[in-house]
């Protein structure tokens, strides 16, 4: 099969103003907190001459458009959209990424789909070790090729929703402890990912409070908001909401243009972080795998009442009693309640 090449345009994607960031979602209470805007970023010389401007990008941004187009032409790649590849081409996003999970020197972090390795570059450059997961074997070559000078990365060609991640990040953890590397007893995960995948990272990695302190991600805006703003009564408010803030406390941080990618997608995209939480700090649920079974059966059935969507658990009368004790109606249904209402229901009825 042949491969086709990308020609090397003469000219940039449209100029653009990186504007401040909307009010973050606190999905915990629904409440909006200020967040830090990033430094207004205007693609313009500003004054300077052209080859002052051109000399002063080149040295702060290696991975602009024709850059990333070199990368890709030299292994003969073209975006695969199957794999969701779209590549950040603005440094500034990405150096925002790594300022949003605190990188530092000594640092350990997760990066998944490392692509042509613009982000893999702030990481480094900010002190951390990485290990990269790459799905596609002609961008870990790529990315394996760019850093091939550095000890402060390892890239797995491996399939991130199916890899045995933890057993990953524990062996790296543990080579990179016994050569006392490592300041933190946690990792981090720094990624821009696929959209396409990105609920079944957010399943895989949220659980994890025990190897990572906090997951910051790229993702599709819509999804970043649907996953962080847990409002009560709305056709968005589903279990992936009792799920994020079962395991984490996520933040909406940052609204990122789609022309800042290649090639540019339908969509634009958010910085998201979620802080971690350990085992202790979980909701106290007699099993959690029960809870998520009940949370889900609640949902199951559009605006379907709570006394009939669980009476594979127990009867109607006992749901409506439970229900009853802390103060809710009888007629309630799953997206009128909360984490903590669903915590007490499930505990209730489990002892019921």
């Amino acid at each position: 099969m042949t491969t086709a090449h990308f020609s090397l345009h003469p000219l940039p994607p449209p100029r653009v103003i990186l504007k401040a960031p909307l009010p973050a979602h606190n999905s915990t209470n629904g409440a909006r907190r200020r967040i830090i805007n990033p430094p207004c970023m205007v693609c313009s010389n500003g004054g300077q001459s052209q080859s002052q401007s051109q000399s002063q990008s080149q040295s702060q941004s290696p991975d602009d458009y024709h850059a990333t187009l070199k990368a890709l032409n030299s292994k003969g790649r073209t975006p695969r959209k199957s794999l969701g590849q779209h590549y950040m081409l603005n440094n500034e996003i990405n150096k925002h990424l790594a300022r949003a999970a605190n990188v530092e020197e000594g640092d350990v972090v997760l990066e998944i789909g490392p692509g042509t390795g613009s982000l893999t570059h702030v990481l480094i450059n900010s002190g951390a070790i990485v290990l990269a997961i790459e799905k596609d074997p002609h961008m870990a070559a790529i990315v394996s090729e760019r850093f091939a000078s550095s000890d402060r990365l390892k890239v797995l060609k491996e399939d991130f929703v199916k890899c045995h991640i933890r057993s990953h990040m524990m062996s790296f953890l543990g080579s990179i402890k016994s050569l006392n590397h490592s300041k933190s007893r946690y990792a981090k995960v720094v990624s821009n990912i696929p959209f396409n995948i990105s609920t079944d990272v957010v399943k895989l990695l949220l659980p994890m409070g025990d190897i990572f302190s906090e997951v910051v991600l790229l993702l599709q805006e819509e999804t970043a908001v649907r996953l962080v703003e847990s409002s009560l009564r709305t056709s968005e408010y589903r279990p992936i909401n009792i799920f994020v803030n079962f395991y984490s406390d996520p933040e909406y941080k940052l609204k990122v243009p789609r022309t800042y990618f290649f090639p540019q997608p339908n969509v634009d995209a958010a910085v998201v972080t979620f802080k971690l939480k350990q085992a202790a700090e979980y909701p106290q649920v007699s099993s959690i795998k029960s809870f998520f079974s009940m949370v889900n059966s609640a949902f199951n059935g559009k605006r379907k009442m709570l006394r009939r969507s669980l009476q594979h658990i127990c009867t109607s009368l006992e749901i409506e009693q439970a229900l009853g004790r802390f103060g809710l109606p009888a007629t309630s249904r799953p997206e009128e309640l909360t984490l903590d209402d669903f915590v007490k229901l499930h505990n209730l009825i489990a002892k019921e």
